[in-house]
């Protein structure tokens, strides 16, 4: 299991932009790039992983991932709603999508935590107020199941270790 806290306010991955380019000889082709905001954000996340992870490999097989997205309350609300901000009585329906925070961390944790977002399995994520903002990622490799890229060899070789347990 390893726990990473991404501190400062949850930010979603905003939408890949185009632009048309115009080549020398007048020929003209779509462009698509990242945000710079979304970009930086991600190499954050990846230094937080980075530093998580103290030189570990990624995780190669199936993983469960837990979010959770602490936003601070607004300064200008009364005291009052601070608090039953604080207490989860009033939660944060407000920008950005928790999707897009999950979006945003995967990719930032792509090569460091796991080897690709698709060998994310599970997800489990919550918005709340919180005196410190960040989102804070819990990520468990499952070890009882296999990966889709699993060979009859894998099966047949995981069989023979239990087989050899038992026989002791």
């Amino acid at each position: 299991m390893i726990e990473i806290f991404i501190p400062g306010q949850p930010q979603g991955k905003e939408r890949a932009r185009s632009r048309i380019i115009t080549s020398k000889s007048g020929r003209q082709f779509t462009s698509h790039y990242t945000p710079a905001k979304t970009r930086q954000r991600e190499e954050l996340i990846k230094s937080y992983a980075v530093g998580a992870m103290r030189s570990a490999a990624p995780m190669a097989g199936p993983v469960a991932l837990e979010l959770r997205m602490v936003f601070e309350v607004p300064k200008s609300w009364p005291q009052w709603k601070r608090d039953l901000a604080l207490t989860h009585m009033i939660l944060p329906t407000v920008k950005p999508d928790a999707d897009n925070i999950e979006k945003s961390v995967k990719d930032g944790f792509n090569g460091v935590v796991w080897i690709d977002d698709c060998q994310v399995v599970s997800c489990m994520k919550v918005k709340c107020y919180g005196p410190t903002p960040g989102v804070k990622a819990v990520i468990r490799e499952i070890t009882d199941k296999h990966s889709a890229q699993v060979t009859r060899k894998d099966l047949d070789a995981s069989n023979d270790d239990q087989r050899d347990l038992l026989s002791a």
